[in-house]
């Protein structure tokens, strides 16, 4: 069983956080590099695994691929409300974080895992609907695109919950997923959320009429997360 790093960042600007990711993303594919180099005879560096949970001040992040037309606002409102922006290098398009919104970056190397990203992403997207079926919310997928979602295969009722955006170098991941508990949903408003017209996002004090504890969900992503990579966290 892997043991894995977890740290708790609570508040965090969002730029401090990113490129706290890219250096463990970067020590890992060092040590990776490294036990390449070994004969034989010598012994190969253990790998590192992390998981960071952190809140972040408002702000928007454009998936490298992303269409910055999905901004609806202007660099002058974003600036007014107070809002960063930035242009990042995970997959996917649009989305917003912020206080209340439980975010979550597995620095993994998938080779001690599995080497295939299709299962990485429906392992984490399990984490997420495990979790809410212990509120009692029915979480599942919408058929090619990533995430978590409540009513997926009902038009006009679909409703994302959780965003998925992630990167990978030499199998070792970084960035995650973002999700709604009682995030300020307006802020949505602002973009077009991944870039999907026409459907919702919400949140788990929006789908149960109230406040949820932050520290209640964050222990059974904890648990789920263990329960499906099969890893200790540490």
């Amino acid at each position: 069983m892997q043991q894995v790093l977890f740290q708790d960042l609570g508040l965090k600007a969002y730029k401090e956080v990113w490129d706290y990711q890219e250096c463990l993303l970067k020590d890992s594919v060092e040590i990776k590099m490294k036990n390449r180099e070994l004969d034989e005879s010598q012994l190969p560096l253990p790998s590192k695994h992390h998981l960071l949970f952190v809140e972040h001040p408002p702000v928007y992040t454009l998936g490298k691929s992303g269409n910055e037309e999905n901004i609806l606002i202007s660099e002058q409102e974003l600036f007014q409300k107070s809002i960063e922006y930035f242009h990042i290098n995970r997959g996917g398009d649009i989305t917003f974080h912020g206080p209340e919104q439980l975010v979550g970056y597995p620095i993994l190397d998938l080779d001690c895992f599995k080497t295939d990203l299709g299962w990485y992403l429906r392992s984490i997207e399990d984490v997420i609907i495990n979790t809410m079926a212990d509120y009692g919310i029915v979480g599942g997928r919408s058929a090619g695109e990533t995430g978590v979602w409540i009513d997926a295969d009902i038009k006009g009722r679909e409703r994302k919950i959780c965003a998925i955006g992630i990167k990978c170098s030499r199998w070792v991941t970084m960035h995650g997923f973002a999700f709604n508990v009682n995030t300020d949903l307006s802020y949505f408003g602002n973009i077009v959320p991944c870039g999907i017209v026409n459907k919702q996002v919400t949140s788990l004090q929006k789908e149960l009429g109230r406040t949820i504890d932050m520290k209640d969900v964050k222990k059974k992503v904890k648990h789920y997360f263990e329960e499906i990579f099969q890893v200790k966290l540490v």
